[in-house]
């Protein structure tokens, strides 16, 4: 039997024709979608995309992203500690090149996709031939890969990988956040309808502080009008995260919304006619994404506007008979608070220089922000 062979690509527009044929319908394998990360993903980003082949039939295809921390003016601005310093410094020196095998932009499994009827034993092999070709590439290149990682993995999804790729360390982050939508809710009223009473005053008290917020649904052209205001608002929220890889360029919410048209859904939160905040979704099968969003601080604060965006995708993906919500990582307590329930997600990785690769569990320890946070458990029959 042969080997699976394989071919890196370095733009979207140079994939094979069959491409989308070969990714399981996730929309972020997608050609439209990896030709925005081609022509308007961060400044700091280098994608390569790459396709197996069992003979000359596409079977599979993979995502990397090679970013340049050198590149980014901060890492994040909400911590400011001695603690951050340190890690920030050990970025800089030591691990400032980092090769993500899967979208460091996303939480979940979205760096490969094999067609089923291949057998994993046939296909992991190539997985570990085809990341080491990349490392070789950007190696040529004078870019020398420091950290290659392998993102984000279920525990059993990940223990199968591991047998075909020795060396490489186990790691935890914090968990992706799923809200999973009863197959009987058709519209919000179910979803209050089942929450308990502290729950219910807490949806009704954020509804009421929401007065004078009008939210509009942005086409293209709205986007693009108001492109400054966007970005300001979202790199307010980012560079208020602990810890940042990377920023969206200027253009890139009107560049998803152009090429992703009805699958992208761009919300504007006004008050007064002025934008004070904005969240998107991104259509994925039977799940819908939660995306990038931004707000002005003073209103969020005022009018509880991040609770109200997270109860409006909510109630949109129920009214649209989504079975879930990926609400990702970040803002864990408020979002298990709406009824998002933590999903433990692992990755692979591996650090270049081998003494400080015996160590990587410890420094991998010091460099991931720790996060402590209490879940919630708003419904009637989790309540606790």
């Amino acid at each position: 039997m042969d080997s699976i062979s394989f071919t890196l690509y370095a733009s979207a527009e140079a994939l094979p024709s069959d491409w989308d044929d070969c990714t399981g319908g996730n929309i972020f394998l997608s050609r439209a979608y990896l030709s925005v990360l081609d022509q308007s993903g961060p400044d700091n980003m280098d994608c390569r995309f790459v396709g197996f082949f069992d003979g000359s039939t596409l079977c599979g295809v993979m995502v990397s992203q090679f970013l340049d921390l050198n590149r980014l003016e901060s890492f994040g601005e909400r911590d400011h500690c001695m603690k951050t310093t340190v890690r920030n410094f050990i970025f800089r020196n030591f691990a400032s090149h980092v090769l993500f095998i899967g979208n460091n932009m996303l939480t979940g499994q979205n760096a490969f996709y094999f067609r089923p009827n291949l057998k994993p034993a046939r296909y992991l092999p190539a997985i570990g031939d085809a990341i080491q070709s990349l490392q070789a590439h950007y190696r040529s290149q004078k870019r020398r890969v420091h950290i290659t990682s392998i993102k984000d993995f279920l525990p059993a999804q990940l223990a199968q990988l591991e047998t075909f790729l020795p060396g490489y360390v186990r790691f935890s982050t914090q968990p992706n956040m799923v809200f999973h939508i009863p197959e009987r809710w058709t519209s919000i009223d179910d979803y209050v309808g089942d929450l308990t009473k502290k729950y219910r005053d807490q949806f009704k008290r954020s509804h009421k502080r929401a007065d004078g917020i009008e939210k509009r649904k942005m086409k293209c052209e709205d986007i693009e009008r108001l492109e400054t205001d966007i970005d300001q608002l979202y790199r307010y929220v980012a560079k208020n995260a602990p810890f940042n890889t990377f920023f969206l360029t200027k253009g890139h919410f009107a560049d998803l919304k152009r090429r992703l048209g009805d699958r992208f859904h761009f919300y504007g939160y006004f008050l007064n006619d002025k934008l004070v905040g904005f969240n998107t979704l991104i259509r994925n099968g039977t799940a819908m994404d939660t995306y990038f969003l931004g707000y002005d601080e003073d209103i969020q604060r005022e009018k509880m506007l991040y609770l109200n965006m997270l109860y409006d995708m909510v109630a949109y993906s129920i009214r649209k008979g989504f079975r879930t919500v990926v609400f990702a990582r970040t803002a864990l307590e408020i979002k298990s608070s709406v009824g998002a329930e933590p999903v433990e997600m692992l990755g692979l990785i591996r650090h270049s220089n081998p003494l400080i690769h015996r160590f990587l569990d410890r420094i991998f320890r010091l460099l991931e922000p720790k996060t402590e946070w209490q879940q919630r458990h708003p419904f009637k029959d989790t309540a606790s």
